[in-house]
């Protein structure tokens, strides 16, 4: 009865369950090893920010270029503030609000972006308080350019003059008339009674989307080994009950089907 096995057409199948199984298994292993990658990352990237606000800040130029090493670190820049930018649709505390933006010269000749604070509700100039005037020493946590769409950034466009979408040089080199700072830094202390925004983990370690896509993958790739193995045993049910039905001989004879309809 299960001599269909031996068969050409059952040992491509046979050859392809064993196959794809461990081939399965073997992806859906790698896809749970990223993510579980992605959750120390991020368990690592959260101890580094609250280590980071019990060591003695570093000048800025020590710590560029920005990395995963780097990111959170308290740092201090000399300079004077000049163009102040708002950056809306940002929350805090589950409500929304917008950062306030200025960009401090330094000596380099390049600016630095500092968000000098959180303030809520919607963008607007008049309620941003104004930057010191003369030359301020900041400290604050170092943080990577901004990319727009990622992380909750906004990638929208055509924003009122006097705002930007996302903090990085990129961003900003066509809003102001000078070099700036390929990183930024947030405030350990709001200024001027706003609220300080909290440094954010480095890129590609928090919990995000692709984290999740990671741990989807895992399922789906498990899931299929199910479904191969499941279409397997289907196949061979079915072969088995024609096989039986055939030594009963009741396995329908379609040749006179076949005549009859054709002479109709």
């Amino acid at each position: 009865m299960y001599r269909f096995l031996l068969t050409p057409r059952w040992w491509g199948i046979n050859l392809f369950v064993l196959l794809s199984i461990p081939f399965c298994i073997f992806m859906g292993s790698w896809q749970l090893g990223r993510f579980e990658d992605r959750v120390q990352d991020h368990r690592t990237a959260t101890e580094q920010v609250a280590e980071a606000k019990r060591e003695a800040p570093r000048p800025l130029a020590e710590m560029l270029p920005v990395t995963k090493a780097t990111s959170g670190k308290l740092v201090t820049a000399t300079g004077s503030y000049g163009k102040q930018l708002l950056v809306p649709g940002r929350e805090l505390d589950g409500k929304q609000g917008f950062y306030v933006l200025t960009l401090l010269r330094t000596d380099s000749g390049e600016a630095l972006p500092v968000v000098r604070g959180w303030l809520p509700g919607a963008a607007d100039a008049a309620e941003a308080p104004a930057p010191p005037t003369g030359e301020v020493t900041v400290t604050g946590a170092l943080q990577a350019s901004e990319t727009p769409g990622d992380n909750g950034v906004s990638a929208q466009g055509g924003l009122p003059a006097g705002q930007t979408g996302a903090i990085s040089a990129a961003s900003l080199v066509n809003l102001v008339p000078y070099d700036v700072y390929d990183a930024w830094v947030t405030l350990a202390e709001g200024d001027s009674g706003m609220k300080a925004v909290p440094a954010a983990a480095p890129p590609d370690t928090g919990l995000d989307l692709k984290a999740f896509q990671n741990l989807g993958y895992t399922a789906e790739w498990f899931a299929f080994v199910g479904f191969v193995i499941f279409m397997w045993f289907r196949l061979l049910r079915r072969e088995v009950e024609f096989a039986r039905d055939a030594e009963l001989g009741l396995v329908p004879d379609e040749e006179p089907v076949a005549v009859d309809a054709a002479v109709k």
